[in-house]
């Protein structure tokens, strides 16, 4: 295991801007540089941590603590309002990727385009595509617009581009996941040959599955870090937590 950073993140948080009137936001644009019209909604506050190069780290958390929103911000698909966050490597999002398809392409083509967003060039995605279309395995629609897929299907697309990229950092986001039991094995056995050789964060509510596949856990609560550190003392605190029903402060848990 190397001990080149992955990714960093240094006192990072996120606060989206809330508008209580119908003409603040407008306001804001006009008038913003002398006052403020939103109201701050801090979904992230003070998240620091170290991922090191061909670790696997799981992110856990109830539903609404900010996890997802940590993973856009390490994909750059949003910017923190504060901190830093460094990155080293080329980052395949999985499931993530299907926001951004063109319902009205194929899945050749959105295919193409995952693969270019990814930062692969058309020489190098092309020889890749009947390799895609085989892991995606949705038949004859893998040439159809993408108006006429199931959210299953588009899903198992977008985890094929993913799965095809090269990428050095695997980014998982369980809230995301859909299909068949047949292929969510096929993507835990890519997840588990990919810890092998790459970096993994994944966010799940399967506690047992990240004790065996991670090397560190970061608990998320109410968006700040509630615990980081060894799998099996992350799991058994929030256990504890969770089993009496409501939020206990835990020490903050170091490997």
């Amino acid at each position: 295991m190397s001990s080149e950073v992955a990714i960093s993140c240094k006192g990072v948080g996120k606060a989206f801007q809330l508008y209580w009137q119908g003409n603040d936001q407008l306001y804001q644009a006009l008038f913003g540089r002398w006052k403020q019209f939103y109201h701050p909604h801090w979904v992230l506050r003070d998240i620091s941590f170290e991922v090191r190069r061909g670790e696997t780290w799981g992110i856990i958390g109830r539903n609404g603590t900010g996890k997802t929103t940590l993973l856009q911000l390490i994909c750059g698909i949003s910017k923190p309002s504060c901190g830093d966050i460094q990155v080293a490597g080329r980052i395949a999002p999985i499931l993530a990727l299907g926001a951004g398809f063109d319902l009205e392409l194929t899945g050749r083509e959105n295919a193409l385009i995952g693969g270019a967003i990814l930062g692969l060039r058309r020489k190098d995605i092309l020889p890749k595509l009947d390799s895609i279309a085989a892991f995606a395995d949705i038949g004859e629609f893998f040439n159809q617009p993408l108006k006429m897929y199931s959210s299953g299907m588009m899903a198992r697309l977008a985890f094929a581009v993913c799965a095809h990229a090269d990428a050095d950092i695997l980014i998982v986001d369980e809230a995301l996941s859909v299909g068949d039991a047949t292929f969510a094995k096929k993507c835990d056995d890519y997840i588990k040959d990919f810890a092998s050789r790459g970096t993994i964060l994944v966010v799940s509510h399967d506690l047992s599955t990240l004790e065996t596949l991670c090397d560190n856990i970061l608990w998320i609560d109410e968006g700040h870090v509630a615990a980081i550190g060894r799998p099996a003392d992350v799991t058994a605190a929030y256990r504890r937590a969770f089993n009496i029903g409501k939020h206990v402060s835990v020490p903050r848990l170091v490997v």
